[in-house]
């Protein structure tokens, strides 16, 4: 089950980046502005330190985009200074578990 699960993974990224590059990518750019953004991401952690433009509630679904971002999720873990916290403040730097992978400049929208 392992092995079929990392086919469909590789398989998924290989087409996403097939499409992109014939121009048939399903992404849709954004028109509302940005909540936040993605400064750092630690693979090994699989976490995105983001900094928000306004204070975030935990729970609250979000959407990170970027160049090859796209993926939603709910902000279910974040953690300020190694603590976890109900809100991320405005203009600090917090810890978010993320399920997929993120890059630094990726945007974070609010859905």
């Amino acid at each position: 089950m392992l092995i079929i699960d990392m086919f469909k993974k590789m398989f998924k990224k290989m087409l996403k980046k097939i499409l992109k590059a014939l121009g048939l990518s399903k992404k849709v750019p954004r028109t509302d502005k940005p909540v936040g953004e993605v400064t750092h991401y630690y693979s090994n952690l699989g976490v995105a330190i983001v900094k928000f433009y306004q204070d975030m509630p935990a729970g609250k679904n979000v959407t990170f985009q970027g160049a090859t971002t796209d993926f939603s999720q709910d902000l279910t873990s974040m953690e300020l200074e190694h603590k976890s916290v109900a809100v991320a403040p405005k203009g600090r730097e917090v810890g978010i578990k993320v399920k997929d992978k993120v890059r630094e400049g990726d945007k974070v929208y609010l859905n």
